[in-house]
């Protein structure tokens, strides 16, 4: 039985976005994609989020990942992909994408590489394009002609990846190749009817449901490996974004939503738009993935 939304923090971000559970600090990260803020929170037993840090870095940010055996986390930021240090500076490792277009959703397979998908700034359709970038710091162009590419995921045997394309409103469903990295036989998994809303930021639990935020629809849609609805799970700010289990036993689902494009007094007016949600679930949650680099090449990236 899934509770309600109570509100985490009090704060209203523009674009809140990316939650993902760190477990090398047992924190929930997340960001504000249009301010260029990456937030680190711990989560006390009652659910309650405190916060460590919020780190500003240049430009948009789309996502943050943990690094494997690296006190830092990687970005997908502005045009490319980073490196942020512990002590909030900033190194791009790459720049993938034109400079009409920014990064947005991203994260690790359970190999350790960096899949990250982009949005034309005009939001055009067929502007978007999903990007890797390998253990060996090689950054490849995976998929184009999306809209707006966004939450990614990973069944618990790693054989389907998941990815939003919040345009078109679909949930794909991709056989993936673990060992290559590599996906084919692209099918849409989830059609989110528009006057529900878009799907944007997904999670996949242990189970290997899929949990997925509707932008719009202030929801969030609980579906399925076979993409069959289970549930819904409600908050009170319309534009949720991405949602994250985290916490201890990972129980807790955290859901980020946005005041994109309002105006002062439009936040003023919907105080309870913007914040970080949570409910209580019965489902299991699991760990961000970490980024996992080829220690040689990583050690260029550090120095």
């Amino acid at each position: 039985m899934t509770g309600e939304a109570i509100a985490r923090t009090t704060e209203q971000c523009e674009l809140g976005e990316g939650a993902r559970w760190d477990d090398r600090r047992a924190e929930l990260l997340r960001v504000d994609i249009l301010a260029g803020h990456v937030y680190r929170d711990t989560i006390t037993d009652d659910g309650a989020l405190v916060s460590i840090q919020v780190h500003r870095v240049p430009g948009t940010v789309g996502a943050v990942a943990p690094i494997h055996d690296d006190e830092g986390w990687l970005l997908a930021a502005d045009q490319g992909f980073s490196y942020l240090r512990p002590d909030g500076t900033v190194r791009a490792i790459a720049d993938v994408a034109p400079d009409w277009t920014r990064m947005n959703d991203a994260a690790c397979d359970s190999q350790g590489r960096f899949w990250a998908g982009t949005l034309a700034y005009d939001q055009r359709p067929g502007g978007g394009a999903l990007y890797r970038l390998d253990r060996r710091g090689q950054t490849e162009l995976m998929l184009d002609g999306l809209t707006i590419s966004n939450g990614l995921g990973w069944s618990p045997d790693g054989r389907t990846m998941y990815l939003v394309d919040t345009g078109p409103g679909v949930i794909h469903a991709f056989t993936f190749d673990p060992d290559e990295g590599t996906i084919a036989g692209g099918q849409v998994l989830v059609e989110v009817p528009p006057d529900i809303g878009s799907p944007d930021g997904l999670t996949v639990d242990a189970a290997g449901d899929l949990w997925v935020a509707i932008y719009g629809g202030g929801r969030i849609q609980h579906y399925s490996p076979a993409g069959e609805l289970r549930e819904e799970l409600f908050t009170p700010a319309k534009q949720t974004t991405c949602c994250a289990f985290a916490g201890p036993g990972l129980h807790r689902l955290y859901v980020t939503t946005a005041t994109e494009h309002w105006t002062d007094e439009q936040r003023r007016a919907q105080p309870a738009a913007g914040l970080v949600y949570a409910f209580e679930t019965d489902a299991t949650g699991v760990p961000a993935a970490h980024f996992r680099p080829e220690p040689t090449w990583w050690a260029t990236v550090v120095a």
